[in-house]
Order: structure tokens, then C-alpha cells, then sequence
């Protein structure tokens, strides 16, 4: 059973955030924003406010929170060295605002500190493990055990004796490996520890089930099965039909050749296509999506507890739906040869993508089949050949597979030129390796994984999700200027890309980064098409992800300035997701939002406000989601290294430290840091050749008579890596193969030769 890394995102977004790389922030002193990069949100938080007297009920929430914007003071002296929380008179304010003023505004570093926690938003609950305390004379022994969580940002918790298995202090090695969940209940200013509750005794460390069950409960994802109140709300008479009076208020597509394009492992199909000529060239293509509203009630506790989840989750091995699976894998879901209620965008376009007229409105469709991505691929791939019955899923009698597979061409076609359109106006796209596993049908263990390859078949749906959701935005803000659900990509972190920019003209790769436009043009021109090279671009397109921020929905009426409604890597000025409403409540509000738009209801009793809660609630809830797909995706390729490994790969070098540097594995995509003390080295020597880092490694010889071996280590240098379960669950490292010809992708000079020569 092959498993890929399905987000639920058909429509990705061209950009993704991680962490800054050591190399660019740890060595640096804190750039200032550009004067009037009011977009940067650089800030230094120099001090924390106790609100713990505010929570117990001992003051004013909204008196603390004001006390302390007045207290917050910055005063600047010769140097630009900020004292902040310092005591100054009004003459004294005066003078350091007019200091300030005096000083050019590169010079000054925005300074913060927190007053008030106005929301808690983290679960305070972590996984880890238990142990006893040092101290066997202490008070505090006879009382608590420690609890040290896997989390290493979570502080250390004691947690009452009275909690833990009652053979535990008597017999604490026979929970070395047990991983527990405890949930933090106070944390005193003047101790290093919370105080906790243990939760649950999750299982043994480094097994799949209780390390996920771990992270879903840490991000606070809710799990549990659907209520009995929840499912109430669901159509009680099974099988389910389409009442007869929808028929009259909808458009009925059924005759239309109409298909899904999916996953082949994906049960709940949010979207279908469907594409036919109709006179002078011109076609008709339409993006149908599920009509999950027509099924959740506004104000019903199935509204509300999807509302609360937000969106479904996607791990390796399975899905935490938002829905339950009544409506996400059968009413709702656009399966074939069944009539579906959905909600439609049609166009009419030429070949070239031009779009001539739009409609939206509710639909009535009979998908015809349910294709997979390499389905659709061989189609792309065979524009000429028919492909034979045996390698297509069914489809419907009243439509044969030749209509089926001129549609998909049609769609390509079209789907190439928005595409090229799309990057020739200034978008951005940045595609990072993802891992897909492939597992064991009866353990559930992974047995191997590989990149999984964005094709023409993706970039197709891709393409049409990305028209649909853009319409509908427009439609929707044109209609609720004050009201619309939006989604904007804010810039990048101004210091962070300044800090990139520089730092890849010092390794002698010029990047042009002052828009979106020109960071794609910069890393689609700049290399070759070698296998070097394009590992290099790997590396760089790594890089120039971390600056990137998230993109968040927002209601229009919030934000004064629509200059701050644009998409970044979409470069384009209106956004928002209309397309996957079966995976993401934010899409359901779309929907309802459109529905008023065309006289379907009335508009959602909701103010800008109210809105932009939730709008805010969705973002909380999709950060989660990202986060524990990643971690999903790092706990299998744990588990795969310590089932299957040692594990060989090629690697490329994107940091260098004075004791250690930083790896792109890139058969894997995983990063890892290779320690010179880890290795087999005579001795290593750091240092800078201009501004280049460069650490040198002599390797201690196999044999006493060679001479030992050196080994030049920069930014960009191919190496081969070895990957090498650790004893502790779940930890692996990456060690250095002494250097050889052997196995690497091939000559690093002659492969930059060649590259230059392209270029």
C-alpha cells in the first residue's frame, strides 16, 4: 500500500515556512527593516508580564492590559542600545522621542514586551516521560515525580506521585520507555518547573500508534469519535437520495462527462472536472465541489463541532476527519456513478485560457469515474494511444473512455497555458522533497518511501482549483466588501530575505529577491539541468522557504488596507479556498458566503468581527495540521530507519559550523545536523575563505601507512551520508562516509563547469 503525502491541498499555495537556518540568523546581529517595511515583523520581546493575579480574579483584565502599555517605554542612548521597562520623567520622554526622531530609522530595532496573555492557545498537554527526582532526601521526592517531556520548548513538570502507576517508585526502570501525556496546571515566576497532571499512560516509546496518539493530543486535535448529538444531525434514512424539489432549484449536470481526479487512496473526493468543446474552439470547463453546506445546518451541533476542528488532519497511516465519515466519504463525497449535490464555477475559455464568461450556482451532478493522478498521467503521457480498459478504473456506460481521455487533454492543455500565465505575471512556487511511504498491509510499518513527483496530472487539478477558488473570492468580495473570508500570503521577513540575499551573493549564487517574480525567476534560470545542479536548487529553494510566512484567512472588513489582501507566491491582489470543503471549515463558510452572494439564503448573521475569529480559529487549527503531518511524516521515516536501515544516501551541505554542518539527505528530503566529534577525524579545522565558510576535515586513515585523508567541507559540497538508528526511540543520526568517487551523483567540477556553461 503505497501512501502519499496528501494534505488535502490540491491548490498549494506556491510557499512554505520553516525555521531560519543556523548560518543565516546565529552568526548575524539583528538587521533593522528597511524605512517603510512596515510589513516586517521583527520585534524583540524584552520582558513578560505575570497575569497570573488577573486570572485568579484579582484585577481588571482591561486595567492590567492598559497599566502595562503605559509602563512599556523605550529609551535609546548614544549607542542604539535600547533600556527597556526604565522609569523616565515626562521632560526625559520628551527627549528620547525627539533622540529617536534624530535617529534614522534603520538604526532603531522595534522593541515589545508582553503585558497580558489575552488567549491560550497552546493544549498544555505534552508526551514524554516519567522519572524520579534526584534528590531521594527531598521533600519534594516523597511527593512528585518528574515528568521530562519529548518536547524540549515544554518545561519539566512535577507531577504528584499520587498520578503515577503505583509500582513507579519502587520499580521506575520498568517505565523507562513509557511514554506518558501530562497536562500542565500551573507554572510558578520563580520555579524552573510546572506543576502537572499525568493524563494517560500512552504505551511503549518509538511504536507508531502511541507516539501518534502523542502528537495529536499535544496539538490539541480532537480524535474522539463523533457524539450521538453530532450524528442526529445526519440523514437518518439510509440510503440517502437527493429530495425531488432540488432538482428544480439546481442545474442538472448529469449528462456531463464529469470525473474526480484523486489520490488513489483518497476516500473523501471534495472535486470533479469536467471540460467539453463547444462552437469555434472555445470550451466549456467546470470545477464542481461538494456541497457540504447543504448537509451542515448553520448553528447545529455538527456546525459547531466542525467549526471547532476545524479541518481534518492527514497522517501517514490515516485521517482525523472534520466530518464524520457518513457525509465525508459517502453523502458528501463526489464517489462515481451516483448523483452528488454541488457547488459549481463554470467558464467559458479559449485554448489559451482566456477567460470568457463565468457562472456560479448550485449543480446536480453523475460523476462518471473516479480517476487516480497516475491514471490521469498516462492519459497526459499518451495523447495518441488509447489506454486499454484493463488500466482505467469504470466508467459510467454513457460515456466511453476515448471522451474521458480527450477531456483530460483538453483540461492539460488549458491547465498548461494558466499555468505559464500564472508564472509570467509573478508567481512564485517553492516545491520542497516530501516523503510518500509505502506500508506494511498487516503491521501498518513502513517498508520503503521515496519523493513523491509532482506531475502534469497535479499541476492540472492544480491549475483549476487555483481559477475557482480566485473567482469565487472575487465574487464574494464584490458582493460582502465588509464580510468576504479571504486568504492573504503576507510578504516575506524583510531581514530574513535581506539576510538570504546577501548570503547567496557571498556564495557566489546572485539572487534577485525583491518580489516573488524575480525569487522564481532566480531559481529557475540560475542552474543547469545536471543532477548536481538540481540538487543545489533543492538547497537553495530550502533556503528561500524559511523567510516565507504563513498565508492566514481574514475577513475583509478587518483590514483597512487592501494592499494587505494580496497572496504573495499567488501574486495576485484577492484569494480564498472554495474547493476542499469536506477537509476545511473555512471552505464551508466560503460556500455559505457565495450562496448569499447569489440569492440562495441569507447573508450569515455574523460581524466583521465575529468573523474574523473564526477566520482566526481556522488558522490556529491549520498550523496544527501542518505541524502534525510533519511530525507524522518524521515519526515513519524514524520507524523505517530503525526497521530497514542503515540507510545511504547522497546528501548536499546547506550550513557550516565550526564543529558540525547541516545536510540536505536528498533521496529522503529530511535535514540533519553531522557532528565532527561523530566522526573518525584526525582533527577539523573551522574557517572563513572571505565570507564563504569552510570547515576542513582530515580523516584519521584505515591503515597507519596511508597518508589521512582531507575533506573540504562548503556550502553546496556533495557527500554521501549513512542514516543509522540511534538506541534511544525514534532518534537517528547521520554519519559522514569517508570521502570516495563512489556512488555520488557525480564530478561536483565538472558539474559546475557544465553549469556555468549553461548559464
Amino acid at each position: 500500500m503505497v501512501i502519499k503525502p496528501e494534505s488535502g491541498d490540491k491548490e498549494t499555495e506556491g510557499a512554505y515556512e520553516s525555521d531560519p537556518p543556523e548560518e543565516l540568523c546565529g552568526s548575524h546581529v539583528l538587521q533593522p527593516s528597511p524605512k517603510g517595511c512596515n510589513d516586517s515583523p521583527d520585534v524583540i520581546i524584552e520582558a513578560q508580564f505575570d497575569d497570573s493575579d488577573a486570572e485568579n480574579g484579582h484585577g481588571s483584565t482591561q486595567n492590567v492590559l492598559v497599566d502595562g502599555i503605559k509602563k512599556l517605554s523605550v529609551c535609546v542612548h548614544e549607542k542604539g542600545k535600547e533600556d527597556v521597562g526604565a522609569t523616565v520623567t515626562k521632560d526625559e520622554s520628551t527627549s528620547v522621542a525627539q533622540d529617536i526622531r534624530a535617529l534614522p530609522e534603520k538604526l532603531l530595532q522595534r522593541s515589545a514586551k508582553v503585558v497580558y496573555i489575552v488567549e491560550k492557545k497552546h493544549s498544555r498537554a505534552a508526551m514524554g516521560f516519567l522519572k524520579l527526582l534526584a534528590d531521594k532526601n527531598s521533600e519534594l521526592f516523597r511527593k512528585y515525580a518528574l515528568f521530562s517531556p519529548s518536547d524540549h520548548r515544554v518545561p519539566r513538570i512535577y507531577v504528584p506521585l499520587k498520578d503515577c502507576p503505583q509500582d513507579f517508585v519502587t520499580r521506575p526502570k520498568d517505565y523507562a520507555s513509557t511514554l506518558f501525556i501530562c497536562r500542565i496546571v500551573d507554572w510558578k515566576e520563580d520555579s524552573s518547573f510546572a506543576l502537572g497532571q499525568l493524563a494517560k499512560s500512552l504505551g511503549q516509546a518509538g511504536e507508531i500508534e502511541p507516539e501518534t496518539e502523542g502528537i495529536l493530543t499535544e496539538y490539541g486535535v480532537d480524535f474522539s469519535d463523533f457524539s450521538s448529538e453530532v450524528l442526529d444531525c445526519l440523514p437518518q434514512g439510509l440510503p440517502w437520495t437527493i429530495p425531488p424539489e432540488e432538482f428544480s432549484k439546481r442545474r442538472d449536470l448529469r449528462k456531463d462527462c464529469v470525473f474526480t481526479i484523486d489520490p488513489s487512496t483518497a476516500r473523501d473526493l471534495d472535486d470533479a472536472l469536467s471540460c467539453k468543446p463547444v462552437a469555434d474552439g472555445i470550451f466549456e470547463v467546470g470545477v464542481h465541489i461538494a456541497d457540504v453546506s447543504y448537509f451542515v445546518s448553520e448553528g447545529s451541533e455538527l456546525d459547531r463541532v466542525a467549526a471547532e476542528r476545524a479541518t481534518s488532519v492527514y497522517l501517514v497511516q490515516k485521517v482525523v476527519p472534520m466530518l464524520p465519515r457518513l457525509l465525508c466519504e459517502e453523502l458528501c463525497s463526489l464517489n462515481p456513478m451516483t448523483d452528488k449535490l454541488t457547488f459549481s464555477v463554470i467558464w467559458m475559455l479559449t485554448p489559451e485560457g482566456k477567460i470568457l464568461s463565468e457562472w456560479f450556482g448550485r449543480t446536480i451532478i453523475h460523476s462518471c469515474t473516479k480517476l487516480s493522478y497516475d491514471h490521469a498521467q498516462s492519459m497526459i503521457e499518451s495523447p495518441t494511444r488509447t489506454v486499454p480498459e484493463t488500466e482505467l478504473p469504470p466508467i459510467a456506460p454513457e460515456h466511453t473512455s476515448d471522451e474521458v481521455h480527450q477531456a483530460v487533454l483538453n483540461l492539460h492543455r488549458i491547465a498548461q497555458e494558466l499555468r505559464k500565465q500564472r508564472f509570467l505575471d509573478g508567481a512564485l512556487r517553492l516545491d520542497q522533497l516530501k516523503l510518500a511511504f509505502t506500508l506494511d498491509h498487516e503491521t501498518g510499518l513502513p517498508q520503503g518511501c521515496h519523493i513523491y513527483e509532482y506531475r502534469d496530472s497535479n499541476k492540472l487539478v492544480e491549475e483549476f482549483m487555483l481559477l475557482a477558488n480566485m473567482a469565487v473570492a472575487h465574487k464574494i468580495h464584490r458582493a460582502f466588501p465588509e464580510r468576504a473570508l479571504l486568504r492573504r500570503h503576507p510578504p516575506p521577513q524583510t531581514r530574513m530575505l535581506t539576510d538570504l540575499e546577501e548570503f547567496c551573493d557571498q556564495m557566489g549564487v546572485p539572487m534577485d529577491v525583491s518580489s516573488a517574480s524575480t525569487i522564481n525567476k532566480s531559481l529557475t534560470k540560475l542552474f543547469g539541468d545536471d543532477k548536481y545542479s538540481l540538487a543545489r536548487k533543492e538547497v537553495l529553494t530550502n533556503m528561500c522557504s524559511r523567510p516565507m510566512q504563513m498565508a492566514l484567512y481574514f475577513c475583509s472588513g478587518v483590514l483597512q488596507d487592501e494592499a494587505q489582501f494580496r497572496h504573495y507566491a499567488l501574486n495576485v491582489p484577492l484569494y480564498t479556498h472554495f474547493t476542499s470543503p469536506i477537509r476545511r471549515f473555512a471552505d464551508v463558510m466560503v460556500h455559505r458566503l457565495l450562496a448569499a452572494t447569489l440569492g440562495y439564503r441569507e447573508l450569515p448573521d455574523v460581524t466583521p468581527s465575529v468573523l474574523q475569529k473564526r477566520a482566526d480559529h481556522c488558522n490556529d487549527r491549520r498550523m496544527a495540521s501542518k505541524r502534525v503531518q510533519e511530525l507524522s511524516t518524521s515519526l515513519f521515516f524514524a520507524v523505517m530507519v530503525k526497521e530497514s536501515g542503515p540507510l545511504e544516501s547522497e546528501a548536499m551541505v546547506l550550513g557550516v559550523l565550526s564543529q558540525a554542518f547541516d545536510v540536505l539527505v536528498l533521496r529522503y528530503g529530511v535535514q540533519k545536523r553531522i557532528y565532527c566529534n561523530a566522526l573518525p577525524l584526525r582533527s577539523h579545522h573551522f574557517q572563513k575563505v572571505g565570507k564563504k565558510p569552510e570547515l576542513t576535515l582530515v580523516w584519521e586513515p584505515e591503515d597507519t601507512a596511508q597518508e589521512p585523508a582531507q575533506q573540504v567541507i562548503t556550502i553546496f559540497s556533495l557527500v554521501e551520508v549513512v542514516l543509522r538508528a540511534e538506541d534511544a526511540a525514534l532518534k537517528y543520526s547521520a554519519i559522514l562516509k569517508q570521502p570516495g568517487t563512489e556512488g555520488l551523483l557525480g564530478s561536483q567540477d565538472e558539474a559546475c563547469d557544465k553549469d556555468n556553461k549553461q548559464d
